[in-house]
């Protein structure tokens, strides 16, 4: 026995039930990048931390900046109910995007947090861009 194998792995239904509700959940970097190639984007991006100013000097391309203290019922009337918002971060280290997907979920919206944040992103080697 081992540390892996010490404690038995999961029928395949309960596999299937915990990921399915991880992914419902979360997305990642590259399938954010690559959702946001497309004509059509199916989503809103927000980058949930940090000042106006780090906002400008680099985020994700196509994100809106809007800090997790800031969601709130009324900022949130600007899009349609069925809008699935997919918020990020700095990355691992923060926790800023579990705070805004709370205040969403909270909200009765749609949200999804991007795993990995800013870090995450660089790390796969994506561009970022600057300005508000």
């Amino acid at each position: 026995m081992s540390y892996v194998t010490d404690i038995p792995t999961a029928s395949a239904a309960e596999a299937v039930a915990h990921f399915r509700q991880r992914l419902s959940v979360e997305t990642d970097c590259a399938d954010v990048h690559a959702s946001l190639q497309q004509p059509d984007v199916d989503f809103v991006l927000l980058h949930v931390v940090g000042s106006a100013e780090t906002f400008a000097r680099r985020h994700i391309p196509g994100a809106l900046h809007l800090r997790h203290a800031d969601i709130s019922a009324e900022r949130m009337n600007s899009w349609p109910a069925e809008t699935l918002f997919v918020v990020y971060c700095a990355g691992p280290h923060c926790n800023g995007a579990d705070q805004a997907a709370l205040k969403l979920a909270l909200l009765g919206r749609p949200v999804k947090v991007m795993i990995g944040g800013i870090t995450g992103w660089q790390d796969e080697g994506f561009a970022f861009q600057s300005g508000s």
